[in-house]
């Protein structure tokens, strides 16, 4: 893909994950930072190697806790998130069970949502477009009718796309990408994907009652205006924060949330929130507040993912928990006196 465009090589308005930059890009400020995080990544890179000693296991540990947090590198990326989710061992305990979704009977409503949903999946990243070769289309295509199959009581949604989109560019493996997509719905994120989506609204309703309590000035704003937290963020819980931050950024969220759950949702969100508090107190009314949220998403603060990850410590883990237990109860509370009517 020789030639230049706008005064750059094309190919460079291609980050390594296949996305196009937009013309507004900062090149300056990236390149900065890039030029700084390679230095960590190198170091980063060196630890991992020590640590896996060749091997394709690890054992759940402090250290190992520490160093996923820190980031895991591109190459060891695929490997630590198939063994600290569960999913090498379930793909391992079920050989062959992919394949046989693929080559079982099909629910013709299924597929035809998921086809429809084809060409709507990352439109700014050559490697799913239909003339790219191979096109990651027919893999997403399987993965996503495969696990529409397997867990039927989910089936498809939009966002699982977007999901699977990521998966299949970090282990470029059909198989594990399902596995790893069956981690997350199955296990991470319970009840996010699921019709009723119940965990996906418990969990914007915890963030709520996270940020009365870190940034009340915060939440007091969106009570006077009216500003329902599900407006704001539901995609940033629906993506897991895929284009909401960049990709480097997003992919480092992603280490932890394989580790250590969603409670990495709720950090990322209260940083975001808690960093730029000033600059959505500036909102005047609903729209602006809306604006605002965008806003906060963009920029050096997000870019730097090094620094965002350090900033976002878990100084967020006990109210967390404490404020998930109780919405859990009276979530479920409301669930039993429904089906007593």
């Amino acid at each position: 893909m020789a030639g230049t465009e706008g005064g750059r090589d094309w190919a460079y308005r291609v980050d390594p994950y296949g996305f196009e930059r937009p013309d507004d890009f900062d090149y300056a400020s990236y390149e900065a930072f890039f030029s700084r995080y390679l230095v960590v990544l190198t170091r980063r890179a060196i630890k991992w190697s020590k640590l896996l000693k060749g091997k394709n296991s690890i054992q759940k540990s402090l250290k190992v806790k520490r160093y996923i947090r820190k980031g895991i590198p591109n190459e060891h990326r695929a490997l630590i998130w198939m063994i600290v989710s569960g999913a090498q061992a379930n793909m391992e305990q079920n050989p062959g069970y992919y394949h046989r979704l693929l080559e079982g009977e099909k629910n013709d409503k299924l597929v035809e949502a998921i086809k429809t949903d084809m060409n709507r999946t990352f439109p700014d990243n050559i490697k799913f477009r239909q003339t790219a070769d191979p096109c990651l289309q027919d893999t997403l295509y399987n993965v996503l009718v495969a696990y529409g199959h397997h867990n039927k009581a989910v089936g498809y949604c939009q966002g699982m796309n977007f999901i699977a989109g990521y998966l299949i560019l970090i282990t470029k493996n059909e198989e594990e990408s399902f596995w790893l997509l069956d981690a997350l719905i199955g296990r991470i994120l319970p009840d996010y994907y699921s019709p009723a989506m119940m965990g996906l609204k418990t969990d914007q309703e915890v963030l709520g009652e996270l940020v009365k309590l870190k940034v009340p000035a915060v939440a007091e704003l969106m009570e006077r205006h009216g500003v329902m937290w599900t407006l704001v963020v539901s995609r940033w819980f629906i993506c897991l924060f895929i284009d909401i931050l960049p990709v480097e950024t997003v992919l480092r969220i992603w280490d932890c949330l394989f580790y250590e759950g969603s409670k990495i949702i709720f950090r990322v969100a209260l940083t975001l929130i808690k960093q730029h508090q000033a600059f959505i107190l500036e909102a005047t009314n609903f729209p602006d507040i809306c604006d605002k949220f965008k806003q906060i998403t963009k920029g050096t603060f997000v870019t730097e993912c090094h620094t965002f990850m350090q900033v976002n410590s878990p100084w967020v883990s006990s109210c967390y928990e404490l404020k998930t237990t109780l919405l859990h109860q009276k979530h479920s509370s409301e669930k039993c006196v429904c089906g007593n009517r």
